[in-house]
């Protein structure tokens, strides 16, 4: 029987790491994940973890704690965003080429500058290549439950990877909805203890962490890491199926809304989902045949599946939230067009840069993009702004 609760999207992350009991959790605060790590010591102070919480002086060194304690035989958590994360980013390189499955919390907001404290995906797409897996979640539900599923997924034997949960920073973290929690007890068995093969402590099989990987190897240990999120996709999928058994949830690598027909589709992740979903309905009811693709699992990328589910769309826009400064497309329309290219699907896509700073994305906005979809003859302008001030 499920515990029907009202939390925030950080409560429900911290919730979930409460009744995972990791072996340590390291975090320095930083907007708008501080919470996490605030309801989690919580848990420490009153016993009902017995998590060693390392309230360390940086991000830097929050990711090098976890790094350590990983390296040690330990399961390690922590939580971050945006500029946390870039103080992090020497440390995350090295969590995933040391292949230690440690799991963060991303709560996704601007990277300074100018300085913004409010919601685009700038911070993740920033390391989206660093060898990490990564889940992103449109409703607090949806963190609670990719956290329920992440160690299983990054501790698998065929992975050992790294994990990071997004959300979106302050829509989803510090809004509140109903929430349906899973017994301490099943979630205990469903996670599993960790044991890991190798790590520092066992005094069996003396071995070192980090290190010099020159010429001669480095190339084939690269490769490893790509076998290992290749790998990833399978687990995802079987780790899943599971959650679905306990829960009557299903998660896939991404979720379809009303696709199977249509003929103008968009792309996005995270909250702005919900808002496309009420748009389609709208249109639907109008006889426009719109749907929605949303990408829950963007590392590894559903490259196939992908290709497949819009192979037979007439037009196709997907949403960036995350500056456009490449002069070309942004990450997640780099990737769905490339998924499109290698399986032969051609299908006139356009890119829009949205949401940047947190700036609201609105039903008329969305309906903005449906429109130009129906209307899109050519190619010519294929990367776009959505509700840029002084346009439409």
């Amino acid at each position: 029987m499920s515990i029907r609760e009202r939390l925030s999207g950080n409560e429900a992350t911290a919730y979930a790491m409460r009744q995972i009991n990791p072996d340590v959790v390291a975090a320095f605060p930083i907007t708008p994940s501080t919470e996490i790590p605030q309801y989690f010591s919580s848990y420490v102070s009153n016993g009902q973890v017995d998590t060693e919480f390392v309230a360390v002086e940086s991000e830097h060194s929050a990711m090098s704690a976890c790094i350590g304690a990983e390296a040690a035989g330990a399961r390690a958590m922590t939580a971050t965003s945006a500029n946390g994360l870039e103080y992090m980013w020497e440390m995350v390189q090295i969590a995933s080429s040391s292949r230690l499955p440690i799991v963060m919390a991303l709560v996704n907001r601007a990277i300074s500058g100018p300085l913004n404290i409010h919601c685009d995906h700038s911070d993740a797409m920033s390391v989206r290549d660093s060898g990490w897996i990564m889940l992103f979640s449109e409703t607090n539900q949806e963190a609670y439950d990719n956290m329920l599923m992440a160690h299983r997924i990054a501790e698998h034997k065929d992975v050992l990877l790294p994990l990071m949960v997004c959300q979106d920073g302050f829509i989803t973290s510090h809004a509140i909805e109903n929430i349906e929690l899973v017994e301490d007890d099943k979630v205990k068995e469903f996670v599993g203890t960790y044991k890991p093969e190798h790590y520092l402590l066992n005094k069996k099989e003396p071995i070192a962490m980090g290190p010099m990987d020159l010429q001669a190897y480095l190339t084939e240990h690269k490769k490893q890491q790509t076998v290992a999120m290749q790998n990833a996709r399978s687990v995802i999928k079987e780790v899943a199926k599971d959650f679905e058994k306990m829960t009557g949830r299903k998660y896939e690598m991404f979720e379809t809304y009303k696709l199977e027909d249509a003929d103008y589709v968009i792309v996005c992740m995270n909250s702005t989902a919900g808002t496309v979903k009420n748009v389609v309905d709208s249109l639907r009811a109008n006889g426009v045949k719109a749907g929605l693709l949303k990408i829950r699992v963007f590392r590894p990328f559903p490259v196939d599946e992908i290709g497949t589910a819009l192979k037979g769309a007439k037009a196709v826009a997907v949403l960036d939230r995350v500056p456009l400064l490449n002069g070309t497309g942004g990450p997640l329309f780099e990737d769905v067009v490339s998924a499109m290219f290698v399986n032969n699907v051609n299908v006139k896509t356009i890119n829009y840069t949205y949401g940047v700073g947190g700036r609201d994305v609105t039903e008329e906005h969305i309906n903005s993009v449906f429109k130009d979809l129906q209307e899109l003859k050519d190619m010519k302008e294929p990367y776009r702004f959505l509700g840029l001030k002084g346009r439409k």
